[in-house]
């Protein structure tokens, strides 16, 4: 499977937001591109350049590659409804970030981690696949043998303040999750300009 090598720093410094908890001191540091002339003065972006930024930025933060994310746009465009709206949905309904926006781990990486090393369960079935599509009323668990582990020992707690999303339900003292409905716009980060990703792939 390919995987992106580049530095989370590096690439929250490139596209201008925090991509993972892990660059946040960097971007406070530092918050202009990365290179000897990230400070320089640039020149104004062409409508490509900055839909072309905004893909990448968003391909990065799902941690999605190429492929896999036109397949998204491709089945967005299939869909009924807001082209951008549905592009968003596809990605937040992945299992891995699911299991993010449910609180059980710190970061998308990490979400992905836990479901392809076999720790997470859908509807009390192993599920390995990151990209898995879940659906309402599909119930997310931490796998009974993991549950001891330091990964998942003390979540307890720092659940029982984490706000999920509306289209989930978490019961912090099981680690259970359970999807009650479809994310709407408002529950994906709101730095996403997702109509400029729609445009990209429709030049």
């Amino acid at each position: 499977m390919a995987r992106n090598l580049t530095s989370i720093a590096k690439m929250s410094r490139r596209e201008g937001v925090q991509l993972h908890p892990k660059a946040a001191k960097v971007m406070a540091r530092r918050a202009y591109t990365p290179g000897q002339h990230g400070q320089a003065r640039r020149p104004k972006p062409s409508d490509y350049a900055i839909q072309l930024r905004e893909k990448q930025k968003t391909k990065r933060l799902f941690g999605v590659m190429e492929k896999p994310f036109r397949r998204y746009v491709a089945e967005a465009t299939r869909r009924e409804g807001v082209t951008g709206e549905n592009l968003l949905r596809l990605l937040e309904t992945r299992l891995d970030n699911t299991v993010y926006r449910l609180g059980l781990a710190p970061a998308r990486p990490a979400a992905r981690q836990l479901v392809s090393h076999a720790h997470i369960r859908v509807n009390d079935k192993k599920v390995t696949i990151p990209s898995y599509q879940v659906k309402p009323g599909d119930v997310i668990t931490v796998k009974a043998g993991s549950l001891k582990s330091p990964l998942f020992s003390e979540l307890a707690d720092s659940l029982k303040t984490y706000e999920q999303p509306s289209w989930l339900k978490l019961d912090a003292k099981k680690l259970t999750g359970t999807v009650t409905g479809l994310p709407v716009r408002a529950d994906s980060d709101q730095f996403i300009e997702e109509q400029l990703i729609i445009e990209f792939y429709s030049r």
